[in-house]
């Protein structure tokens, strides 16, 4: 297995022209375990550890844009935490500490998996990811770019930039459910956001379905129910109807981890 190590995406594309198969590292965290049990054996790996480009994140207007490279460890820090809440307390649940500081936003995207634990939170911040190749530069939804479970709509030489996402956006919250309380892949899990100023919830549903659910008649139900102008809450009929529309939403399957019945009733809780 040859490994390259480019430091720049001029010297990342170079090298994906040269290997068109090569398959692109980032964390490692969930292909190196692939590796080690023997179910892939790529002829060559590009990792972007050291492309200066992926690495960092910045204010943009209203928006974070996030590196490829930004790390669990990176979104948990208070400067990000501040912007993005909802996705760092995502990404206080993902692994141990060495896993977080190894571990990134654009390794959790291509590995596509439906319990990735950013994903439902970027699902519900309306993010957007944008790719990058010799041919130019793409800006999808997580829809357009996750097509099914661990498939993504990646092109050859093509990988993933950056990830850009509202900064402060209303409330926010995720929730995670494991057979522990860490160290743990998700049995389901919940991102919820509530836009004070258009007036609307978020609600996107991880490991209860083949990619990640939004759950839009949920969304629908419960934005009509809140008065916005008090900040107020819907009473608890409302609430126990939000839950029932969010487990309608869901399409879990029985696995070795929970059952589909348990999962669908748990994100109605977290919700």
């Amino acid at each position: 297995m040859l490994v390259f190590l480019p430091k720049s995406l001029e010297e990342t594309f170079d090298t994906l022209e040269q290997w068109p198969g090569a398959q692109l590292l980032a964390g490692g965290t969930d292909f190196m375990v692939e590796v080690n049990f023997g179910h892939r054996r790529p002829e060559a790996v590009v990792c972007l550890r050291k492309v200066a480009e992926l690495r960092q994140w910045r204010l943009d207007g209203d928006e974070v844009v996030l590196g490829a490279g930004v790390t669990f460890a990176e979104v948990e820090r208070p400067e990000l935490a501040e912007l993005l809440p909802g996705l760092a307390q995502a990404a206080r649940t993902v692994g141990s500490p060495q896993i977080r500081n190894a571990g990134t936003i654009g390794g959790n995207l291509g590995t596509a998996s439906p319990a990735g634990d950013s994903l439902p939170v970027l699902a519900a911040l309306d993010g957007r990811i944008v790719t990058a190749s010799r041919k130019g530069a793409r800006s999808l939804s997580l829809e357009e770019f996750v097509v099914g479970p661990k498939r993504t709509a990646l092109e050859p030489g093509e990988l993933i930039a950056e990830v850009r996402l509202p900064a402060r956006l209303g409330s926010q919250e995720f929730l995670k459910v494991g057979t522990r309380n860490a160290m743990v892949i998700a049995v389901a899990n919940v991102a919820l956001v509530a836009d004070w100023h258009a007036e609307v919830v978020r609600c996107a549903l991880g490991s209860v379905g083949p990619k990640v659910i939004r759950a839009g008649e949920a969304e629908e139900f419960i934005s009509s129910r809140i008065d916005w102008a008090a900040r107020a809450l819907p009473g608890p009929g409302d609430m126990e109807q939000f839950a029932a529309l969010v487990r309608a939403a869901a399409r879990p399957i029985d696995d070795h981890r929970s059952t589909a019945a348990y999962r669908r009733h748990a994100v109605g809780i977290c919700a």
